[in-house]
């Protein structure tokens, strides 16, 4: 995908691609940290359709949901031709058992066998987290193991 970056002065740029039903969607992200979803009209790229205020927990958070499929999907594609070893991925629901508390905390590992081999958070990558990474509301994990070890990490992560 060609992503187009605009400076905008005085405001902050906007950042934008085309989609295959021919419109541009994108995102203005203002000097202030402030972000603002777009979708420009049909047949028209420099018409605007929508826009949508985000906060920066609120884009972080969509960052998270499109970019952990494509994280997760890559793993799993990895570990495709070894037995027994499924990659998931899990929320940490804001004010959860888990929320800002530690992934050694968790004993995730020693509970479950399962092991947690990324955390997303606001659009970034956090690869091969040390047990005393914070998690935090909207945080998705993602874990590797057996499909007992999953379901186990699930219910641990899940309702702590």
């Amino acid at each position: 995908m060609n992503v187009e970056v605009t400076p905008l002065p005085g405001i902050g740029t906007r950042q934008d691609f085309m989609i295959r039903a021919g419109r541009r969607l994108g995102v203005i992200t203002y000097r202030d940290g402030r972000f603002e979803l777009i979708v420009s009209k049909e047949g028209d790229a420099d018409a605007c359709s929508a826009s949508i205020p985000l906060s920066p927990a609120e884009a972080g958070t969509l960052a998270g949901l499109l970019g952990a499929p494509q994280l997760v999907a890559h793993l799993e594609e990895q570990n495709r031709d070894v037995a027994g070893v499924t990659t998931r991925q899990f929320p940490i629901v804001p004010g959860s058992h888990y929320d800002g508390r530690t992934l050694g905390e968790t004993e995730l590992r020693t509970r479950t066998g399962a092991s947690i081999v990324a955390v997303l958070r606001a659009g970034t990558v956090h690869p091969s987290p040390r047990p005393d990474f914070v998690f935090a509301g909207g945080d998705l994990v993602v874990v590797v193991g057996t499909a007992d070890g999953l379901r186990e990490s699930a219910d641990l992560l899940g309702g702590g």
